[in-house]
């Protein structure tokens, strides 16, 4: 099983909370990465990642390498509720994808991708996740 992890929104290590913590104890930080695809506000709590083949399109994030991907990864899939005992339709799905690191290396990882429509207005334009100040 690839054992890398790209995040984007509340898992990125400058947050703190029992999943970044989690995370922080489990995975390896191998640093800024970025991938193919569109961020957006899907609610004011936390972004959605949409892939795309559009080289234009950069989501910004960072790369982990997890001690154990089949244990963290299922933690990881019941916080992103995509767990098979999630409600559905699941929000996000876990996909295998490629992210590009700080040293152009291309990476395989998993990620989570949003699955439900967006709103063009909601773009995060700089790619790049802050969480809104109105919570």
């Amino acid at each position: 099983m690839c054992p890398n992890l790209f995040v984007y929104g509340t898992l990125l290590s400058r947050f703190d909370s029992p999943f970044t913590r989690i995370l922080a104890a489990e995975a390896e930080l191998l640093g800024p990465a970025y991938l193919r695809g569109r961020l957006y506000q899907v609610t004011p709590r936390y972004p959605g990642l949409i892939l795309s083949k559009d080289p234009g399109d950069v989501a910004l994030g960072e790369v982990f390498r997890m001690r154990d991907p089949d244990v963290l990864l299922a933690l990881l899939d019941d916080y992103e509720g995509c767990a098979p005992r999630s409600p559905k339709p699941f929000e996000y799905a876990r996909v295998l994808t490629s992210a590009a690191c700080d040293n152009g290396r291309s990476i395989e990882v998993w990620s989570y991708v949003y699955r439900l429509p967006v709103k063009e207005e909601d773009l995060i334009a700089s790619g790049s996740y802050a969480p809104r100040l109105s919570m």
